[in-house]
């Protein structure tokens, strides 16, 4: 059974960093592509960051610049480094990945195109 598990999450204040990190348990598709998304209560969740096999990834606007993904296929783990982090970055962030054996384009980048999932992390900013 694949699990995905999310850690690093925090309070902080604005401006200052996190990094999180996503465990892959039972999970083989090692050109599979991965992303990290947010969800506040009463919004949908949003793709914040992802990354295909290439290793090209995308960005949500509002974090380009700031947010870095990354992923280490020999320690089954995705990251996302999150620098000066402002008030509004505050969100459940969760890790996520497609399911295929291998993927080369994050398009769709929605929650629908996702189908593993970790069960979040509490990132909170304080301004």
């Amino acid at each position: 059974q694949v699990q995905l598990e999310e850690s690093g999450g925090g309070s902080v204040q604005a401006g200052e960093s996190i990094k999180l990190t996503c465990t892959f348990s039972h999970y083989t598709h090692k050109r599979d592509c991965l992303g990290w998304f947010r969800q506040v209560p009463g919004k949908e969740r949003e793709g914040v960051a992802g990354m295909t096999a290439y290793g090209n990834t995308q960005y949500l606007e509002s974090v380009k610049g700031r947010f870095t993904i990354s992923r280490d296929n020999d320690k089954n783990t995705l990251s996302l480094q999150m620098n000066n982090l402002k008030a509004e970055d505050t969100a459940k962030y969760f890790c996520a990945a497609r399911g295929n054996s291998a993927c080369y384009s994050l398009l769709p980048f929605s929650p629908t195109s996702f189908m593993y999932w970790g069960q979040g992390t509490q990132v909170s900013v304080s301004s």
